[in-house]
């Protein structure tokens, strides 16, 4: 005879039930488009287990849920933008802070303690399954997106002060940012060849890409406001900087397990060391070139 469940027990319970049911049918839509035999099994596996969980959930609440569509959309989503990897990592993530509540459980439901293993089991089988080709190249995305970050955000602010109108400004950004692109781009190729890669050519285009977005944002705010308005431009190009390495920053932290804080204090803290260098370079070079625009 199962004994009763206090109420506080039943809640958790109830919340958990609905949770394993969704994640159940994330991973099986998800399994759908994913790339591999391998991702597919694994996602699969993933899905029987979280179903078995939902049913032994249900064997307590006597309740028949059904999935909750707007959650299962929004992982969908997220998985078809930014690669299933980063929305199953994001989805995992969110079972850490239910720990304690399986600890609040252990005491009444002993089923909670097996449950609980296996749910830590999912970790290292998404680890292990990282199979994917966005992440395979991260490493040539932040190569890009870094070089364009120092490099075009200092010859930005540098650029401000001694050209002074945005419009010149933004002319000599994306001469320069079309010109770094190529180049990044080409050494990428040769480097990959060099080391008798045959991803080569994805490699330098991951990279390119990277740099040449990474350009034509922080070269945007110099197209959009006056030509007198290039300090305006100027804050809010390092506005756009300090998103950019949050976004990216957030997107590794999460699909790659590392950590976040250092990571982005240590970029923005450069990038922007970069500017302010750089800005104080144009007022030097205007004042003893003698140039006035």
């Amino acid at each position: 005879m199962q004994k009763e469940l206090s109420q506080k027990a039943l809640s958790i319970i109830k919340k958990m039930q609905q949770s394993e049911l969704n994640e159940s049918v994330i991973y099986e839509e998800i399994a759908k488009f994913s790339k591999g035999e391998n991702n597919k099994n694994t996602l699969r596996r993933l899905a029987a287990e979280e179903k078995a969980h939902y049913e032994i959930w249900k064997k307590y609440t006597k309740i028949e849920m059904k999935p909750q569509k707007m959650k299962i959309w929004k992982f969908k989503i997220l998985a078809r933008l930014l690669g299933f990897t980063f929305a199953l990592k994001l989805m995992e993530n969110g079972e850490e802070g239910a720990q304690k509540e399986y600890d609040l459980l252990a005491r009444e439901v002993e089923e909670s303690i097996v449950i609980r293993s296996q749910e830590e089991e999912h970790e290292k089988a998404l680890l292990e399954m990282l199979d994917e080709e966005s992440l395979k190249y991260v490493g040539s995305m932040v190569l890009g997106m870094n070089d364009a970050l120092v490099e075009l955000t200092g010859s930005l602010a540098g650029f401000t002060f001694a050209l002074q109108d945005t419009k010149v400004i933004a002319l000599s950004g994306l001469i320069m940012g079309i010109s770094a692109t190529f180049s990044m781009a080409s050494s990428e190729f040769l480097a990959a060849r060099s080391e008798g890669r045959s991803d080569a050519v994805k490699s330098c285009c991951y990279t390119g890409v990277a740099y040449l977005l990474t350009v034509a944002l922080l070269i945007l705010p110099y197209l959009l406001f006056d030509s007198t308005r290039y300090m305006t431009a100027l804050f809010c190009m390092i506005a756009i900087v300090i998103l950019i390495i949050a976004a990216f920053t957030y997107y590794i932290s999460v699909a790659k397990g590392e950590k976040f804080r250092s990571r982005f204090l240590e970029m923005s803290l450069i990038s922007i060391g970069v500017a302010v260098i750089s800005f104080f370079v144009g007022i030097l070079a205007k004042k003893f070139l003698g140039v006035d625009l």
